[in-house]
Formats: structure tokens, sequence, C-alpha cells
């Protein structure tokens, strides 16, 4: 799992703080190569050239003499330059295999990794393949569509066809409980889950995201995660790296058999942080989407003479989820349809997409951290009898709980970049559904309701949000939290009368904005205990924050009398709406809806009562503790000693 930001990315619990975004990968990039890695392709194979020329006639004596001599000339050679260290190749190397490591049998927990493009190809020749040679044919254009208020259902997002779910899992008591048939394992990998639509009435609402009768929309702002990745490079619990890593420094002494015997020949298989395939098609595909529900919205762009201004930050993966999005909605070329803002993720840089890194409390264990505490005690009680079933099949290794719930890690991580993994089907529907609560526990009290630096960073992309709804330009007084003033005071590169904003950020911040937001409805059944499961949990990470998550904020102009006056706004989390009857003012409107003017106002008031100074910068730590010495249910840090 990962739930140490201590390096200034995240402060959080994914990516940062959660087991999630944090896993360490195997080697780092200056060790010493010790492990056997990838694999290449034959050389003739590979070239697939034809050639012309005699054919010499030897002997038999003279092929097998040749044979002989080279076989042994290769065994010295590789001896003499690496001996059997030469087989490996690091995922934080840069550098490739010979053709001989791919004789070599992998060893259990090895890294292996497959780089392309290679780095000089010697067939490139741009000049010869350009992308655009005239002769285009008929090009006419039709209307935008507006599935959102046309079609006669909304469109719902159920699976991930590209995914390979096992076949069956380890059975338990739990199997035997009448549960559903339809139970979906890719529904309980909390922010490793890739992303559905929830169902109807999943927040309290019953109502569906489409457009409410006698109303229409005006407007969309459209916040979303990066699409699935692989693990980040650091760790702090439950890490697959840290796994293979482990058992690989011992892998001549143990054996393993029966629903593990497959881990005897178990190599890493995973690079670090970047997207995978299936994370680009999340986001391709989400951009798709978002163009048939909403595409009736460029209209107000072709009327104004502008184009959209999409924001993401300077990561690879929030950048290529954005340009993914971007793809997905526009279609290429992508030059003239839209401007992508990309603002700089790294510390010391103000970000509202990335506020833990200006927010120094953000990155301290016992307050940005605080759900690492949390999921170590569950994963001893979920995970204790699991650990032993799985210990008989393993002999000469001491398998710790971590271990055993980082192989959860792994079968998560592996599905999302491979396409499937082995480890999915030792685990019970009970220990998945434990894994998925680590995880609830993990967000909550590191990035949501139960995390003192919750409200605090997720208050500046909420300025932003008012000032858009607005029209008006932040005022000076205003970049006091996490706002970049530089970008937020120039109308080009943050536009205020735009109908359609998307803006691309990580989990641990959509949960911060949600937090923020005062939707309280989500924390009814706070705070979470770490010795079982509760009934009735509203909060719910992989219905929150799963790769690619999306959140709509919807506008909408509605002419029934019994809707209040004015435009309206309504948030749609993963295609369920989330009451806003927590904030001050909003009615309990059946489909969510509350008028922007009422929002905005409570919104202002809940933004006046925390400051930046002390919630991310004073030293509050000793006044947390451990674990419950210390809770709260709004994501507030603790009050001011007077």
């Amino acid at each position: 799992m990962d739930v140490e930001r201590g390096q200034q990315e995240y402060a959080s619990y994914d990516e940062h703080n959660s087991g999630a975004e944090h896993e360490a990968l195997l080697p780092s990039p200056n060790s010493k190569p010790e492990l056997p890695g990838v694999g290449v392709e034959p050389v003739a194979a590979a070239r697939g050239r034809t050639r012309f020329f005699t054919q010499p006639k030897f002997s038999f004596l003279h092929l097998s003499s040749a044979f002989t001599a080279g076989l042994f000339a290769c065994v010295i050679v590789q001896y003499a330059f690496c001996g059997s260290l030469c087989t490996t190749t690091r995922s934080g190397d840069s550098s490739s295999e010979t053709p001989l490591n791919a004789l070599a049998k992998p060893i259990a927990g090895s890294t292996i990794v497959h780089p392309f493009p290679p780095p000089s190809p010697s067939n490139a020749f741009p000049s010869m393949f350009p992308t655009n040679i005239g002769y285009p044919g008929a090009t006419p254009t039709g209307a935008e569509p507006a599935l959102i208020a046309t079609a006669p259902e909304y469109p719902i997002h159920t699976d991930s066809p590209q995914l390979v779910k096992p076949s069956s899992l380890k059975k338990g008591y739990d199997n035997d409980k009448g549960k559903s048939k339809e139970w979906d394992l890719f529904k309980h990998w909390g922010n490793l889950s890739p992303w559905y639509s929830n169902e109807r009435g999943t927040f309290g609402l019953d109502s569906d995201p489409d457009t409410p009768d006698t109303c229409r929309v005006t407007g969309l702002h459209l916040l979303h995660r990066h699409g699935a990745r692989y693990p980040t490079t650091w760790s702090a619990y439950g890490g697959p790296a840290d796994f293979a890593r482990r058992i690989n420094k011992d892998t001549a002494k143990w054996h393993a058999n029966g629903d593990l015997n497959f881990l005897n020949d178990w190599t890493y298989k995973l690079g670090g942080e970047i997207l995978t395939p299936f994370g680009r098609q999340q986001l391709f595909d989400l951009g798709i989407s978002t163009r048939l529900k909403y595409g009736f919205l460029l209209n107000n762009f072709t009327e104004t003479n502008t184009i959209p201004v999409f924001r993401t930050e300077s990561q690879d993966r929030m950048l290529h989820s954005a340009l993914n999005f971007a793809i997905g909605f526009f279609g290429y070329p992508l030059e003239g349809r839209y401007q992508q803002s990309i603002t700089v993720e790294f510390p010391g840089f103000n970000n509202t997409l990335a506020p833990y890194d200006t927010c120094t409390n953000a990155n301290k264990g016992n307050v940005g951290n605080r759900g690492t505490w949390y999921v170590k005690r569950w994963s001893q009680i979920y995970l204790n009898e699991t650990r032993e079933r799985i210990q008989a099949q393993l002999e000469g290794y001491e398998l710790a709980i971590e271990d055993v719930y980082a192989m959860q890690h792994t079968c998560a991580y592996e599905t999302v970049a491979l396409g499937y993994s082995k480890f999915c089907e030792l685990f019970t529907r009970e220990e998945w559904e434990g894994f998925d609560y680590s995880l609830d526990l993990a967000f909550w009290y590191s990035s949501a309701f139960g995390s003192p630096v919750a409200r605090i960073q997720g208050a500046g992309w909420i300025q932003e949000l008012l000032a858009r709804l607005e029209h008006k330009p932040m005022q000076s007084h205003e970049h006091r939290f996490s706002t970049n003033s530089t970008l937020n005071d120039n109308e080009i590169t943050f536009p205020l009368n735009q109908s359609l904003y998307v803006d691309a950020t990580h989990e641990v911040v959509v949960l911060n904005i949600l937090t923020a937001l005062n939707l309280s409805t989500l924390a009814e059944n706070g705070p979470l205990p770490y010795d079982h499961v509760p009934k009735h949990q509203t909060f719910k990470v992989s219905q929150l924050a799963p790769f690619a998550t999306n959140v709509q904020f919807q506008l909408l102009e509605c002419s029934s009398p019994s809707i209040a006056p004015g435009q309206q706004i309504r948030v749609i989390v993963n295609d369920a709406p989330v009451p806003l009857t927590g904030i001050r003012g909003c009615p309990e409107q059946k489909d969510g809806m509350c008028p922007v003017e009422t929002f905005v106002k409570a919104q202002r008031e809940i933004l006046d009562g925390i400051t930046w100074e002390w919630d991310c910068l004073s030293d509050y730590e000793d006044l947390l503790g451990e674990g419950p010495e210390w809770e709260t249910v709004t994501g507030d840090a603790p009050r001011r000693s007077t």
C-alpha cells in the first residue's frame, strides 16, 4: 500500500498515502544488477529481411566443431564480464539486455522490463511519413451531440472488457452467504479500481445524472482523475515491488506449491507512475463519453469566437491523461480546437490541482498520512487467517501480514497494467472486501473527512470554482490558499466565461475537494473503525476515487415552479448525484439541485473559517496523537489552542 508522502508528491493517501500511489519500484537506478530480466526477439526475425548469398558447403565435423567452440566462447565471455548477474534489467535502469539474457531463466521476484521505443531506431525517417498529404475527401461536420438531454436513458459505464477477471476466487465461508452473482472484484480495489457508474441511489438520491424534467443544462465543470497507472516510486506499506525484492533475496531457499506454485517463476513486470495502456484508454473513452453527452456546449464557444481551456499538471501521467481525454473529446488533430494549460507539479509551486506541494503538514507522517496507522491494524485482523493459509503453501520463507497485503495490491496493479494477475485467485470475497475497506481507512484518515488537512487542501480549487461560477476574477486577498495568482489573474490562462471546464488531478485531491465542499452525506458513518467493516457504509473510495474517477458539476436552468429560481448546480460523482444538504441553505431537492447563488454564499462562508497558516504550516502534530486519540469528520485541523 502507499501511505507515506514522505517525498513531497502526494500528501494524502493514494498516490500518496494510501496503499495506492506510493508503491516502490524494485531496484533503484544506481543499484547493481542482480536479477534476470527481459528477453529479446531473435535478430533475424526482428529484421525480417530477405538475404541473397551463395551457400557454402561444410562437413558435419566443421559445423559441430564450430557450434561447440562458439557455445564455449559465449559461456566464457558471459562469465568474464558479469557472471550470473548479467541477466537482469531493473525497473529503474535505462539499459537493455543482450540476447544472452533471453537464454536465462528468470529468478522469482526479479524485475523484467521491455523498453520501447528504441532510442535511435535505424528506420525512422519522419520526413518520408508525413501525417497530412492532402486529398482528405469530403469533410462536412454535423450537429453536436447532446445525449444528456436527448436520450431516453443515461449511458452507464459498467465494466472493463479489456481486463480479465479470475475465473474463480479462493473459496471461503463468505462464498456461502448468498451474495449476488454480480459481485464484481474490480469494484473492491479502492482507489485502484477502474471507474464505473455508481448505481442509482448510491449516495441517497433516487435520481439519475441525466437532465431533470423542465431543466436544461447550461454548463459543466468536470473534475477527473488520471487513468490507471503503475505503482509510484516510493512505498509505505504493502508495496508490490518491496514484496518482490523481499522474496527475491532468498529465492534459493524457498519453494511454493499448490495455489502459490506460480510464484516460483513469477517476475515483477510493473513500471513506475506512468499510465498503463488500459489507463490511456480510460481517459480516451471518458473524452468520447463527455463529448457525446455535452458536445452541444461547444456551440457557445463558436458563438463567442473562443476555444476551451482545459487544465492538468506537469506530471507525466497527469499530462498524458489530459491529452488522451482531449483526443477522445476533440479527435485528432488537437491544434486549434482547445488550449491545454499545464501547471507545474513540484514542491514549492502553488497549484490547486496538487496542493500538497505547498501544504507542509500534508507531508508529515502523523498529519497527512494518518491512514497508515489504521491500515496496519486492520490488515492484521482481516488477513490473519489468510496469512496462515497461504503460508502453508510456501516453504522456506516466512510470510508477514504485509507480504500478503502486498499480494492483493499486486493483483490490482498487474490487472490494470498487464490485463490479468494470478494473485487475484488467492483470496476470497471476504478478503477482497477487507482489502477494499483498508483503502477506505487509508483515504478517510489521510485525504478525506478524517484528515486534518483535507479541507484546507481542497479550498484552493473551490475558490477557483466560485470565481468561474460568478464570472468574476479572484481578488488579491483571495490568494491565501494554493491558488496561482500568475495564472488565475489572467483571463487567457484562467477564463471566467466558459460553459465547459475540464480539470485533471489526483484522487487525493478529488477527495480533498469533496470534503471541502461539505458533502456531509458521504461522512455519515464516520469516524471509520479499524477493527471491523461498519454496516451501511457511505464512504467508499472505489465509488468516489477510482482510476479515471470523474465529478460533474452540472449547471442547469429550470422552468418548474417547484424549483427555486435562478441557475442551479448539482454534483454528480461517477454518474450518481450527491445530496447538497450539508451545504447551508441548499434544499432537500430530489435531484440534488441547489441554487448557484446559495451554493456560492455557503462555500465562501466555509472558506472564511479556515486559514492556510494554521492548517498547513503550523505545528499541531502533538495535538493529534496516534489513531483515534484525535478524530474529525469534517476534514478540519484541530482547533488552535488559546
